[in-house]
């Protein structure tokens, strides 16, 4: 029997692309529900069938008949029993989150997305350490899925304050292209039955979700939302003391630790790894029905290129963050979306983000050589990548886990009051350099405004007020003027001309500059949770030997905990001194480049004026 759905959202048909556009209200008939990747067919009032994004609809099940013709009443208390408990904040107050705009896409429990699209890390991710009365560590995580399908909070999320993915550089007019920006729900490239094996999952399981919280990528919605402190898949369950107290032995490559100039600091290798995203092409699956746009990537280790879609980039972030996600901050990668995503600007603008990610990727020492993201860069044929695909995805060193590979080479245990010290310092720093950023971007949006908007335009008016005084200058004939109303034009037109070279200016310097600190905005975003990850790890040491004392543990399982928290603790200043390289680096050639281009364009401008001036007659 064939169903209705009420359109949530306005959709736009992609031309060629098999789709069907609709609008918000408007009630549609489901003609195939299973085509799957987010999408379902469906039929409008005019007869037109197409494809549409499943979380654009709210599906209105059909109704049963009773033999007399009239529809029989839906007993649904056994459903009940089986709707799924909201995941439970340790905190006691709940954190109130904005009620979106728009309205929220009703999803039926106990099924959830194909693929999880975005992630929200929250306005403000330090408010997670303000201090309780207690003196533990307060998990309110307030969080705004701003920018993702059923939490925008407008038709243009670029607009929103709240950034629906840290790695997003947003704001309107920021962009030579605005008009392309429409982010929403899941992409086209969420289902392949070539490259994916049905058992295998590139997102988190619903009982992962629903115990730690925030780790569904898909957001959460709703007025209220309790988020708790353990978000990382390898122990939403039972926390750090899953490492602390384990008596397995490790598993997985060693990570050794030494002691360098600045402190604590992972191994480099000897070869610094790099990659270049290139070359995008445009490909089709289900009988050419959907299409998708695949990259080449190729290693500076083997020079062969490798393709991947942007389905395989999500699932390698993935693996990242549950493997390291409590040791190494792993920032997301940039957002997907429905429409738009075959326009030429935007794949430009979307592989020069993705290129961003894979090379702060590549230049961390521990990801660079994990056997997840080498597979990635360099593996063989399909096989090769089914087969190493499989193997990561039942990796057992995984979340808090991970720190079992970790090796301080003879470092001594580490005082941990010292530590927290030096842990309270950098978390206030990252705070603090993240306002910075904020603020950086700020700016930047609003100077991008004025040079793309009313500064080109009061260029544009003195030249031609110039060249309206010259014409009418000319109507007065008097001869001996030419030289004068010439130059009069002349000077007009190059204040035009400048109009248009400060409009263009802000895409080769001030974008450069925008990027990187948006990438500093989402591997800011991720610290509060490594750093959560620690703070709970020294707290359970601390209670020790309450612990000791209720027959828990006993003095050697003590003992073992605090040599494991010191051992996580080497990791996290390994992590921050990492870190603050990586930053003095990144910014460092960010502002070279900036003020290099600045020059360039003040340089030309100079010279333009003084063409213009040397026109005039000295008498």
């Amino acid at each position: 029997m064939e169903s209705k759905a009420q359109v949530l959202y306005d959709f736009s048909a992609e031309p060629g692309n098999n789709e069907l556009s609709v609008r918000e209200g408007e009630t549609i008939t489901i003609t195939n529900p299973n085509i799957g990747g987010g999408w379902i067919e469906a039929r409008n009032s005019r007869g037109d069938v197409g494809l549409v994004p499943e979380d654009y609809l709210e599906v209105n099940p059909p109704q049963p008949f009773t033999s007399g013709g009239s529809a029989a009443a839906l007993d649904l208390s056994f459903f009940d029993s089986h709707v799924p408990t909201p995941a439970i904040s340790v905190s006691t107050a709940p954190v109130d989150v904005a009620q979106p705009e728009t309205p929220v896409a009703q999803v039926t429990p106990g099924f959830s997305s194909t693929s999880p699209d975005e992630t929200s890390n929250g306005n403000d991710p330090w408010a997670a350490f303000d201090n309780n009365a207690s003196g533990g560590v307060s998990n309110n995580w307030p969080a705004q899925p701003e920018g993702t399908e059923t939490g925008k909070t407008s038709s243009n999320a670029w607009n929103s304050g709240g950034h629906g993915h840290p790695q997003a550089y947003q704001g309107p007019d920021i962009y030579p292209y605005p008009c392309l920006i429409e982010l929403s729900g899941a992409e086209d490239d969420e289902w392949d039955e070539e490259w994916d094996d049905v058992k295998s999952s590139g997102g988190y399981a619903e009982s992962e979700a629903g115990e730690g919280g925030a780790m569904n990528r898909g957001g959460a919605h709703g007025s209220s939302m309790k988020i708790s402190l353990n978000k990382f898949p390898g122990f939403s369950k039972s926390g750090p003391e899953v490492y602390l107290l384990s008596k397995q032995a490790a598993k997985g490559t060693k990570l050794p630790i030494y002691i360098g100039e600045v402190g604590p600091v992972w191994a480099y290798p000897d070869y610094q790894l790099d990659c270049v995203v290139a070359d995008p092409k445009k490909g089709t699956k289900m009988y050419g029905l959907k299409s998708y746009i695949e990259y080449q990537v190729t290693p500076t280790t083997t020079n062969k290129p490798v393709n991947h879609r942007y389905k395989h980039f999500d699932w390698l972030y993935e693996r990242l963050l549950d493997k390291f996600g409590s040791m190494i901050p792993i920032p997301c990668l940039p957002d997907k979306q429905v429409t738009g995503r075959f326009e030429e600007e935007f794949i430009k603008m979307r592989m020069e983000r993705l290129q961003g990610w894979m090379s702060r990727m590549c230049r961390h020492p521990v990801i660079s050589c994990s056997d997840v993201f080498q597979l990635f860069l360099s593996y063989k044929d399909e096989k090769d990548w089914k087969t190493g695909k499989r193997k990561a995805e039942k990796d057992e060193t995984v979340g808090v886990m991970v720190f079992s590979t970790i090796e301080p080479e003879g470092l001594p245990d580490l005082d941990l009051v010292e530590v927290e010290q030096k842990c309270e310092q950098f978390n206030r720093f990252t705070k603090t350099m993240d306002d910075g950023v904020k603020d950086l971007l700020t700016v930047g949006n609003e100077h991008w405004k004025r040079c793309t908007g009313p500064l080109p335009k009061e260029y544009q008016r003195i030249g031609k007020a110039f060249q309206n005084l010259s014409s009418v200058f000319i109507s007065s004939g008097y001869e001996g003027e030419a030289a004068l109303t010439d130059a009069l034009t002349a000077a007009g037109k190059t204040y035009e001309e400048i109009a248009q070279m400060v409009a263009e200016q802000p895409r080769k310097d001030l974008h450069f500059l925008m990027e990187t600190n948006n990438e500093y905005k989402g591997l800011l975003g991720c610290f509060p949770d490594t750093i959560g990850v620690h703070k709970a790890a020294i707290e359970k040491v601390k209670e020790g030997d309450k612990l000791v004392a209720a027959g828990k543990i006993n003095s050697s399982d003590k003992t073992s905990m605090s040599k494991r928290a010191s051992t996580m603790s080497y990791s996290l200043q390994a992590e921050m001194n990492h870190f603050h390289n990586n930053r003095i680096y990144d910014y460092n050639r960010v502002m070279q480049q900036y003020l290099e281009e600045q020059v360039k364009f003040y340089e030309m401008i100079a010279e333009k004026l003084r063409h213009a001036h040397s026109r005039f007659t000295t008498m």
